[in-house]
C-alpha cells in the first residue's frame, strides 16, 4: 500500500483545545512567504548559518539562480511538517529545511501557501520549483516528477482519549473515518480498508471515508465527535495528540513507514542540486538539529536519493 498520496495534515500552529472546541490558526489558499524558519517549537534552532556550497549551487538552472530564490509549495494546514504560527508565518519541519536547502544552493526560500492536490500540477507547470508538503515518494509521483527523499514516516490512526467506541485499529469497517483529500490514507480506505470490509460481509466505512480539505477541519472533526476515527501521517497523528491536551490518543502503532520526497520537475537539474543539500545538511549536522526542533527524529534518513520508491 502506498504510505501517503500527498500525506494528510494536521493542526495550524500551536493550537490549543479548550474543552470542546479546537482553537486553530487559519489556514487558506493565500500565499505567504517563509520568515526564515522561526518558531515556538524551539527558537534557539536556527538555519541562518548554513552557507552556500558552490558545488551545489553551480547545479542550479540560470533562470532560478539569477531571480536568487527558490520558490517552494506546500499545504500549511499539517503540522508540525508545514503550518502557520499565531503571526501566520509558514512554520514547520519542511519549511526550515527548504530554508537550509535554498542556503546550501545560494539561494533563498519563498515559501508560498498552496493546496495540496494543487503542488505537483504547479511545479509540472513552472509555478513552483520545489513541493516541500510532506509528499510521500511513489513510483506513479515519479512518473510525473522527481522525487528527493529527505524523512520517513508512516501512517497512524488517533481515536478520542480513551477509546469510547471501541475501536479496532485493524478494523474500521462501518466507522466514521476523518481524512484529508488526497493523501495516501484516503487512498487506503477506497483501495484496500473498503474491499477487505465488503470481502468479510462487513459495511463499508461511509463515502470511503469524511474527507477535508484540510487536515486541521480532519482533527477537529474527531475532536468535536462528528467522526470516530482520524487517519493521517505518523508525525501528525503525534502532533495532534499533544497539541489537544490528551484529548486524543494513538490507537496502535505506525504503519506503512515510506520516506518523504521533496518534488522537482522531471528531470531538471534542480533535482541532483537539491539530493545534494539534502545530503550536505545531513553531513554537517543541521537536518539533525532541525528534525530536533521538531520533535521527529525518529523520521531521520542517513542518505538521500532521488525517486528511490520501493512501491
Amino acid at each position: 500500500m502506498i504510505a501517503r498520496t500527498q500525506r494528510t495534515r494536521l493542526l495550524a500552529s500551536a493550537a490549543v483545545l479548550a474543552s470542546a472546541s479546537l482553537v486553530l490558526t487559519a489556514c487558506g489558499s493565500s500565499k505567504s512567504s517563509s520568515s526564515g524558519g522561526s518558531s515556538a517549537a524551539n527558537p534557539s534552532v536556527s538555519v541562518a548559518a548554513v552557507s552556500a556550497d558552490p558545488a551545489l549551487a553551480g547545479l542550479v538552472p540560470a533562470d532560478i539562480k539569477s531571480s536568487g530564490k527558490l520558490i517552494v509549495a506546500a499545504d500549511a494546514s499539517y503540522a508540525p511538517n508545514e503550518f502557520k504560527d499565531d503571526k501566520g508565518n509558514i512554520v514547520g519541519l519542511d519549511v526550515d529545511l527548504a530554508d537550509a536547502i535554498a542556503k546550501k544552493l545560494g539561494l533563498t526560500a519563498d515559501v508560498q501557501n498552496a493546496d495540496f492536490t494543487s503542488i505537483i500540477p504547479g511545479i509540472t507547470a513552472k509555478k513552483y520549483q520545489l513541493g516541500m508538503s510532506s509528499f510521500t515518494d511513489t513510483k506513479e509521483r515519479e512518473q510525473t516528477v522527481d522525487m528527493v527523499t529527505y524523512f520517513t514516516a508512516g501512517s497512524a490512526i488517533a481515536v478520542k482519549k480513551g477509546n469510547p467506541d471501541k475501536i479496532d485499529p485493524k478494523d474500521l469497517c462501518g466507522k466514521k473515518v476523518a481524512v484529508q483529500t488526497g493523501t495516501t490514507q484516503a487512498q487506503e480506505i477506497t483501495d484496500v480498508r473498503n474491499p477487505e470490509c465488503t470481502k468479510a460481509g462487513k459495511p463499508a466505512i461511509p463515502n470511503d471515508g469524511d474527507k477535508f480539505t484540510l487536515q486541521t477541519d480532519v482533527t477537529t472533526a474527531l475532536v468535536s465527535g462528528r467522526d470516530q476515527v482520524m487517519m493521517a501521517d505518523s508525525p501528525v497523528v503525534d502532533y495532534a495528540i499533544k497539541q489537544t491536551n490528551g484529548q486524543l490518543e494513538k490507537l496502535g502503532g505506525t504503519y506503512d513507514s515510506a520516506p518523504y520526497g521533496a518534488v522537482v520537475d522531471k528531470g531538471s537539474p534542480l533535482s541532483p542540486a537539491v539530493q545534494g543539500a539534502v545530503q550536505s545538511l545531513i553531513a554537517d549536522g543541521t537536518y539533525k538539529q532541525i528534525l530536533t526542533k521538531w520533535g521527529v527524529e525518529a523520521g531521520a534518513i542517513d542518505k538521500s536519493e532521488i525517486n528511490a520508491a520501493k512501491s
